[in-house]
C-alpha cells in the first residue's frame, strides 16, 4: 500500500490552522489532539463530571435497543458492557446517507474507530467508539442520495424521493417497501457489472426488507461494514434516548437567553481572529425544535414565548418545561445544541469532525462554559483520495503525480495534447494571422481613403478572415484530439476517478461504487491505513491488496 500526503495550497482556513496547531486558533478550543497532556486532562474531568451527566447504564440499554434493530455483533456487546463499566467515548456522527452516502462518512466511522483505539492505548483504560446519526434533521433532500460511476463512466445520482407531506425528522419520514424496492432497481441500473455485485445487491435488499426509517437502513449498513470494531450506532432522534435528555433540554429552555449570549460571545471571538462565521446565529433563535405534525419546527423567542416563523406553534416557556419532564421526544437539537446534549448524554473524550464542523465547533467553547461544561478534544476527520490500481497506472503512463492530476488536470491534458501536434499547428496558424494582418493593412489604409464608409466593410471583412482561420484551426485541433481519442478518454478516466465532477472524491462517490467495483477486500483495506490524530488529507494506493 502506498500513501502519501496531500499538502493543502489553502492554509488560512480556520480548520487548517487548528489542524497545524496555530496557537491564536486553539484559544478558541481549549486544547489538541498533538497535546499528550489534553488526554489525560480531559480524561480526569469527565471521570469528576461523571454525576452531572445522563445515568451510563440507562444509556448503555437504549444503545442496547437500538441495537437489536441491527446487524448483531460480539464487539458491538463488548463495547456496551465497557460503555456501562466506565469507558470513556470517542464520537462521530453525521446525517444519515442513502446506501451508505459518501465516502466521507466511511472516512469518519474509520477516524471515530482508530481514534477510539489509540486513546485506549494512550490512557490505559476503556475507550468505545460512538457514531451518532443525526436522524433528527428533517432535510431529506440532503439524506436521500447516493452517486456512482456509471459502466459509461459519468457520474449518476441514485434517489429515494420524498414521500408528500410535512417535513418531519429524517428518522420519522416513512418509507415503503415500493420506494426502497424502486431505489434498489435504479442503484442496480447504475452500478457496473463485477462479480461482487449480487452479494453487495443482497445485502442492501436484506437492510430494508421491513421498509425501515433511511436512517436505520442507514445504520444497518454502518454496523454491517463496521461492526466487526465494536462500532456504536445512535440515532439522535431515538425516543428512548430522548427520555433521558430532558434535564438537559430543561437547562437549554430555562436558560435560553444566557445560551444565546453565549454563542454571540463565541461568534465575537471567531470573528475578532478575521475568520468568517460557518453559519451566523439568528437575533432571538431559540436554537431549538419542536417535532410538530406539521414537521419540524424551528423556535424563537417572542415575547416570552417560544414560536416558529409561520406561526404555527407558540408555547410559553412553562409549557416547555413541561414538554421536558412528560413529552422530550418533541424537542429536538440544532447543529449547535446538539453537542452539548452529546456532552450530557455521553463521556466524550473527544468528537470527530470535518472541517466545516471545526469553524461552527468554534464559537462553542463559552457555551460548554455556560453550563459546566468543556469542550472535548476536537480531532480532524481523516480524508482520502483512493487512487484506483487502473488510475495508477495511467498516471504514471502520462508522468503525473495525483496532486497534480487533482490541481491542474486541464492544463496537463491540453499541454499533453500540443505535444502530439506534429505538424506544429499552432505556430503556423499564428503566423498565417500575422502575416494576413500585414498583407491586409494596406488594402485597409486604401479602401478607406477612397471613402470612409468602407472603413468599416474592411474592418469586418478582416474580422470575418480571422474568424474563418481560427475555425479551421479549432477543426484542425479537434481532428488530432479524434487521433488520440483513446488516449484522452484515459485521461477523462483520471479526471472522473479522482476529482469528479471537479470536487473531491470523498464528497461526490458513495462508498457502495467501491465496494461494487472492488469488493469486501476494499473495505478491509482501509483498516490497515495508519491513524493520524491531526487528520490530513492523503492519497492511498491499495492495488497490492485488492489486485
Amino acid at each position: 500500500m502506498n500513501i502519501t500526503s496531500y499538502i493543502e495550497s489553502n492554509r488560512s482556513s480556520l480548520a487548517e490552522r487548528y489542524r497545524l496547531e496555530d496557537s491564536q486558533v486553539l484559544e478558541l478550543f481549549g486544547s489538541h489532539p498533538a497535546q499528550e497532556s489534553a488526554w489525560a486532562a480531559r480524561a480526569a474531568r469527565l471521570d469528576g463530571s461523571e454525576a452531572r451527566r445522563a445515568d451510563r447504564r440507562s444509556v448503555a440499554e437504549a444503545i442496547r435497543s437500538y441495537h437489536r434493530k441491527l446487524p448483531a455483533s460480539a464487539e458491538a456487546d463488548q463495547a456496551l458492557e465497557k460503555l456501562e463499566r466506565g469507558a470513556l467515548v470517542v464520537v462521530g456522527g453525521q446525517q444519515a446517507g442513502l446506501f451508505g452516502g459518501a465516502l466521507l462518512i466511511y472516512y469518519k466511522a474509520l477516524s471515530v474507530i482508530q481514534a477510539a483505539r489509540e486513546a485506549e492505548h494512550r490512557l490505559s483504560r476503556p475507550v468505545v467508539p460512538v457514531f451518532w446519526i443525526a436522524g433528527e434533521d428533517h432535510d431529506f433532500d440532503e439524506a436521500n442520495h447516493v452517486n456512482v460511476q456509471s459502466p459509461g463512466g459519468e457520474v449518476r445520482r441514485v434517489r429515494l424521493e420524498r414521500p408528500e407531506g410535512p417535513r418531519l425528522a429524517v428518522s420519522r419520514t416513512p418509507l415503503s417497501a415500493e420506494q426502497w424496492a424502486s431505489a434498489l432497481q435504479e442503484l442496480a441500473a447504475q452500478l457496473p457489472d463485477t462479480e461482487f455485485k449480487p452479494q453487495v445487491l443482497d445485502r442492501l435488499q436484506s437492510h430494508v426488507e421491513d421498509a425501515p426509517s433511511l436512517s436505520l437502513a442507514f445504520a444497518r449498513l454502518l454496523a454491517d461494514w463496521f461492526g466487526r470494531h465494536g462500532l456504536l450506532l445512535l440515532d439522535a432522534d431515538d425516543p428512548n434516548l430522548r427520555a433521558l435528555e430532558g434535564p438537559m433540554f430543561r437547562e437549554l429552555i430555562s436558560r435560553n437567553d444566557e445560551l444565546e449570549a453565549a454563542l454571540k460571545a463565541g461568534e465575537s471571538l471567531v470573528t475578532g481572529q478575521g475568520f468568517r462565521l460557518q453559519a451566523e446565529t439568528a437575533a432571538g433563535s431559540a436554537n431549538l425544535f419542536l417535532q410538530h405534525e406539521q414537521g419540524r419546527l424551528l423556535l424563537h423567542k417572542d415575547g416570552g414565548r417560544f414560536v416558529d416563523r409561520r406561526g404555527v406553534a407558540s408555547l410559553a416557556c412553562e409549557e416547555m418545561l413541561e414538554l421536558t419532564a412528560h413529552r422530550p421526544d418533541r424537542l429536538s437539537t440544532n447543529a449547535l445544541t446538539r453537542p452539548l446534549m452529546q456532552d450530557y448524554l455521553l463521556p466524550v473524550l473527544a468528537t470527530v469532525l470535518g472541517p466545516a464542523e471545526i469553524a461552527y465547533w468554534a464559537i462553542l467553547g463559552p457555551a460548554f462554559r455556560e453550563f459546566g461544561m468543556e469542550m472535548p478534544i476536537v480531532l480532524p476527520r481523516q480524508s482520502f483520495t483512493y487512487v484506483e490500481p487502473a488510475v495508477a497506472g495511467l498516471l504514471d503512463k502520462y508522468s503525473i503525480t495525483v496532486q497534480q492530476a487533482i490541481e491542474d488536470w486541464e492544463t496537463l491534458r491540453a499541454d499533453w495534447l500540443s505535444r502530439q501536434d506534429e505538424w506544429n499547428l499552432e505556430e503556423q496558424f499564428r503566423r498565417v494571422r500575422e502575416q494576413f494582418l500585414v498583407l491586409y493593412e494596406p488594402v485597409m489604409a486604401t479602401v478607406s481613403g477612397l471613402q470612409p464608409g468602407l472603413a468599416q466593410l474592411a474592418s469586418g471583412n478582416r474580422d470575418r478572415i480571422l474568424e474563418q482561420i481560427s475555425y479551421l484551426e479549432s477543426r484542425s485541433v479537434d481532428a488530432i484530439a479524434k487521433r488520440h481519442e483513446s488516449s484522452l478518454r484515459q485521461w477523462d478516466r483520471i479526471r472522473q476517478s479522482l476529482s469528479p465532477l471537479g470536487k473531491p472524491q470523498e464528497r461526490v462517490y458513495g462508498t457502495v461504487h467501491f465496494w461494487n467495483r472492488y469488493g469486501p477486500g476494499w473495505l478491509l483495506l482501509w483498516d490497515e491505513v495508519p491513524f493520524q490524530r491531526v487528520g490530513g488529507h492523503r492519497f492511498v494506493d491499495g492495488w497490492q491488496e485488492i489486485k
